[in-house]
């Protein structure tokens, strides 16, 4: 038995300055994808994954027995396959900020979810948020506080522009453009990242009011900018707010930055062959890179394999 698949996401931008009602556009990414399995000779990785789903399993029962309003699912159904060794096969690299529990999230719902909102009815603005509501409630397994936005993504398969917390919508992005020079590209850090710590220092910091102050007129407003500018395909913009928004980062959201990218990240902002951004929380996982001309992005960065995302 296999399900069907769902595949990555990247929130080009809008992380942690969602929390704080920035924009954000989050988009999928095809690259990765996990899909329900069950296998008569499982292996390790897939025994580790039955496990998994056990507990969560267990959390779903408690979420549905608090909130049966919010979702219910066919949990004899559901418990029936966990019981008989379903386990989530997936590609998606755990820790990388690219989506891996919003997947399984996301197949769990489709499969298993009564009166479920689908992806063929017309997605209003309220069933986005319903959809967005459940899956925050569901990933909050895994990483204490949620947003949603990464099970929606993958639920949904297309782009999601975040106007506030509650005001998303399904978007069209600029068409790629394959024989184009610019690029968004990803860097592997080659450390796993995770979320919780990462976000309970934003939180932390949060208590300081020149990091609020700082985060509004500096963080925000570049995220909002960057968000317009490449929904409007305006890529002069675009670069030019992303390097502010590159050096915002740097500056005040250090301890999210693998230490040896500190001295990378800065010679792209003093080079303009490329600027860096966090993808997810950061703290390893992934790095978000923009350039204009991915060969001389390729070239700064000869260390490092670039996986391009987007070329425009």
């Amino acid at each position: 038995m296999k399900g069907p698949l769902f595949y990555s996401k990247i929130l080009l931008f809008g992380e942690y300055g969602i929390i704080r009602d920035s924009k954000g556009l989050s988009i999928p990414y095809n690259f990765y994808n996990g899909a329900l399995k069950r296998d008569a000779n499982p292996s390790e990785e897939a025994i580790k994954s039955n496990e998994n789903l056990k507990h969560f399993v267990s959390y779903l029962e408690t979420l549905q027995s608090e909130q049966s309003e919010l979702v219910t699912f066919d949990l004899a159904s559901l418990k029936n396959d966990v019981e008989t060794g379903m386990f989530f096969d997936s590609s998606i690299p755990q820790g990388y900020g690219v989506g891996s529990s919003g997947a399984l999230v996301a197949a769990i719902y489709d499969k298993y979810a009564q009166n479920k909102i689908t992806v063929l009815e017309n997605l209003t603005r309220e069933k986005l948020l319903k959809l967005k509501n459940i899956f925050a409630q569901m990933e909050s397994f895994f990483h204490g506080k949620s947003s949603g936005l990464d099970p929606l993504n993958s639920y949904l398969s297309i782009p999601i522009l975040i106007n506030s917390k509650d005001n998303i919508e399904a978007t069209g992005i600029p068409t790629q453009s394959l024989a184009g020079s610019g690029a968004v590209f990803l860097i592997d850090s080659g450390i796993v990242g995770e979320t919780a710590p990462m976000v309970n220092i934003f939180m932390e910091n949060l208590k300081d009011q020149g990091f609020r102050k700082m985060l509004k007129s500096q963080f925000i407003k570049h995220t909002d900018a960057c968000v317009e500018n490449f929904l409007g395909g305006d890529m002069k913009s675009l670069f030019a707010n992303t390097k502010k928004l590159s050096k915002v980062v740097l500056n005040h959201f250090k301890p999210m930055i693998p230490e040896q990218f500190h001295s990378i990240w800065q010679k792209g902002i003093d080079t303009n062959d490329y600027y860096l951004k966090l993808c997810g929380s950061g703290g390893g996982g992934y790095i978000l890179g923009f350039t204009q001309d991915l060969e001389k992005a390729r070239i700064s960065l000869k260390d490092y394999k670039l996986e391009v995302v987007y070329q425009f």
